[in-house]
Order: C-alpha cells, then sequence, then structure tokens
C-alpha cells in the first residue's frame, strides 16, 4: 500500500512539473514572439521616428547659410560624416579633373593591396602619350616610376599620367572604368556614371557635388595616408615644373587636398579640405565662373563651416554607462549599448546642449545576445529634427542564465505584462 501511495505521489509530480514546464514554455514563446510583417516587433521607442531623414545641420542654426557663387556645392564635417549645408547638391554635372579622385582611390587601392608599388617603373604607352588636355608631358615607350605618376596625375592634373596608371592597375582604360563604376555605386554615389579616367568631356560622365563629396569622405577615411600628394605645391618632371591647381594650399595652410577641375562645360570646380585641430571639413563646389571665383568661395565655405558649428566626441568611455538596458534570461540583468565606432556629432554654435536622443530599440533583450549585435537605432536631434541617425550595438556579449534564472526572469517578465 505504502509502494502504492509512493507511486501515485511520484506520478502526481511528475504531472504537476510537466504542467508547469509547459506553462513557462507558453510563456516564454508568448513573449518571444517575433511578426513577420516587422522584423523588430517589440520596439522600445520615445520618437517613431526611425525612418525620418538626417537634415543638413545648418536648418537648426540661427544663422543663414551663406550666398555662394557657383552651380552647386555642398559642404561636409568629415569627423561626423554629416553635410552642413548645400546647394543644388544633386544637379548632374560633368566632374572634369575631379574624376581624378576616384582614379586614385582605385590607384591606392592597388597599391595597399601590393597589385602596384610605388617605386616600380611601368611603360607610357601610345594611347596615353596623345591624350588632350592637361599633362605631365610623358614620351611614348619610356619608363616612368608609379611615384611619378601619382604626381603627374595628382599635381600636375596629367591625363597622360592618369591613363598610364589605369592601364598599370587594369590593363586598360575600359577596364579601370568598369571598376570605377562599380566603386562609385559601392561608396553610394548613385547619381554617377564615369566613362574615362581623366575627367574629358562625355555626355554620359557625370555626377553631382553630394556624389563627389561621398567619394571624397571615403577617400580622407581610408587613404589618408596618401593625402601628401595632395598638398605638394608643384612638381617637376622631364624639365618642366608645374604648379598645384589648388590655389587654396597658398592662401591657407589648414588646407591639405583635394583637387581642382576644369572644362568649358563643367566651369571651375574644387573639392577642398582643410584640418584644423581635430576637426576636418570638406567643401565640394561646382561650375564657377573663375578660377579666382572657385578658390574665394571655397575658402569662405571652409571658414564658414569651423566658425559657426562644433563637432563632438560622444559616448567617451567616461560616459559609456549613459546608454544602459535591461536583459533578461541573462547571466546579468544589464548591458551597455554603444554605437560601434567612435562617434562625433555636428551641431551649430551655442546649440550643444539643446541635443535630445532618441533610442529605439528591440524590447524585451533576451539573452544570448553578442558583442557588435544590431539591436535597434541611436538618433539625436535639435528642435524635433534629426540631425544623425547610427546603428544601436550591443557593447559585449552575455550568455543565458542556468534554468533557475530563467524561469524566474520568464515568470517576472509575465507579471510585469
Amino acid at each position: 500500500m505504502n509502494m502504492f501511495l509512493k507511486i501515485k505521489c511520484t506520478l502526481s509530480f511528475i504531472a504537476r512539473l510537466t504542467f508547469a514546464v509547459s506553462l513557462i514554455m507558453l510563456m516564454s514563446s508568448s513573449l518571444s514572439v517575433r511578426s513577420e510583417d516587422n522584423k523588430l516587433d517589440g520596439i522600445l521607442s520615445i520618437s517613431n521616428d526611425s525612418d525620418k531623414p538626417s537634415i543638413p545641420v545648418s536648418s537648426v542654426s540661427f544663422l543663414p547659410k551663406p550666398n555662394i557663387s557657383s552651380k552647386s556645392w555642398i559642404i561636409v564635417d568629415v569627423n561626423s560624416e554629416q553635410v552642413l549645408a548645400y546647394s543644388n547638391p544633386d544637379l548632374k554635372v560633368e566632374p572634369a579633373s575631379l574624376t581624378k579622385i576616384l582614379t586614385a582611390y582605385l590607384v591606392f587601392d592597388a597599391i595597399e593591396d601590393k597589385r602596384l608599388d610605388t617605386e616600380q617603373n611601368v611603360i607610357v604607352s601610345e594611347k596615353a602619350w596623345r591624350t588632350v588636355g592637361s599633362r605631365m608631358f610623358l614620351e611614348p615607350n619610356k619608363k616612368v616610376s608609379i611615384s611619378e605618376l601619382l604626381q603627374g596625375m595628382i599635381v600636375q592634373s596629367g591625363n597622360d599620367a592618369s591613363i598610364v596608371l589605369a592601364e598599370s592597375v587594369s590593363g586598360d582604360e575600359d577596364s579601370f572604368v568598369y571598376l570605377m563604376n562599380r566603386e562609385a555605386k559601392k561608396i553610394g554615389m548613385e547619381s554617377s556614371s564615369f566613362t574615362n579616367v581623366t575627367g574629358l568631356p562625355d555626355p554620359r560622365h557625370l555626377t553631382t557635388a553630394r556624389d563627389l563629396s561621398l567619394l571624397s569622405i571615403s577617400f580622407l577615411k581610408k587613404h589618408e595616408s596618401f593625402l601628401h600628394y595632395y598638398k605638394q605645391k608643384e612638381f617637376t618632371f622631364n624639365g618642366i615644373t608645374q604648379p598645384n591647381r589648388n590655389r587654396l594650399l597658398w592662401s591657407d595652410p589648414s588646407v591639405d587636398g583635394l583637387k581642382t577641375g576644369y572644362t568649358d562645360t563643367a566651369g571651375y570646380c574644387l573639392v577642398s579640405t582643410a584640418l584644423r585641430g581635430d576637426r576636418r571639413i570638406l567643401v565640394v563646389l561646382l561650375g564657377a565662373n573663375t578660377e579666382a571665383i572657385r578658390t574665394e568661395e571655397s575658402l569662405r565655405l571652409l571658414n564658414w563651416g569651423f566658425q559657426n558649428f562644433d563637432t563632438l566626441a560622444m559616448f567617451e568611455e567616461k560616459s559609456s554607462k549613459s546608454l544602459e538596458a535591461r536583459v533578461w534570461e541573462g547571466v546579468s540583468d544589464k548591458i551597455n549599448l554603444r554605437p560601434k565606432d567612435p562617434l562625433w556629432l555636428s551641431v551649430p554654435r551655442g546649440r550643444a546642449g539643446d541635443v535630445k536622443l532618441i533610442i529605439e530599440r528591440i524590447d524585451p533583450l533576451i539573452a544570448p545576445l553578442y558583442k557588435d549585435q544590431i539591436i535597434g537605432v541611436l538618433q539625436f536631434s535639435i528642435d524635433n529634427q534629426i540631425l544623425k541617425t547610427v546603428k544601436l550595438r550591443i557593447n559585449s556579449s552575455i550568455n543565458r542564465a542556468g534554468l533557475f534564472g530563467r524561469v524566474k526572469d520568464i515568470i517576472r517578465r509575465w507579471f510585469e505584462h
């Protein structure tokens, strides 16, 4: 009889335990459900602005943007990659020799990948020698070093040098142009198309100020070690000395690039950049009427950007706990959330105190969680206008808790719901 009671009690306990586990699993699945229509179902948000586009920072400035004499221009803070202001940034124009920024970008890729060496010599082709426009005065079938060709293309804006470099990377200009268009799309230059490596006029060879700013920022982030070529004031080759056409190198010591361009149809163009302290600003100016206007207006925009905007370092180590979130079913119940990379934010001077943070993220956060896992977005706004949006990531991994810890959190979440 005692044996029968023991068996009965044991079966009753097993039945109750099975029911409890089933109930827990049911609650867990109901609390962890994800909607097929919204992959981030369960978003914790105080704004619902995650799809709202960022605005130029000047839109929340008390100062008007300057009137600039050119067809199109854009000014960007390189640290934060935020647009400060613009005028007709998506107007399609001929880039002229600004094309050589992309040409150099791909040549520098080849050098860093060890496919080219700056000290190696290559042969000047007949095609390069016959190229019209600005030249470094190469001679056909003669050897010339990659380093000399880079100076000829960048300092002297030599079309002949550009073609030899393209041929050295890809074998011929057409193959190199294919790489240019592919890289442009990767960078995000959606309004650009290239048909040559020099910038010689072609109705299909077009870009915009916005696209050139994307290219230039990528260039400065990826190939800053080659920037010394762009601040070189002159270069002598074949007994001929030619000055850098970027006159800002003489008028402002903080300017260290980037490239000039001119054709009859494109007008006078300049992509300029300056480093003052730890801040770098980029200006793309297209379609000025004279070389003097191109120089003066570019410098005016650079000065305006440095004087009227601040760029703040956000979420440095001392403030790493400012974005803390609750974690469920993990070995730890809190975690820090951060952007992946060091974060800079540009704001109008005097308005840093007006910045508000907007967080939209998955909630609840259920372990396991993994370092750099994207769980939402972080936005910065002034006057309810979005200045910048970045992905919000897990700062460090958190493993799942044991069975007791998970059950405790499941029950607590169930009661909170």
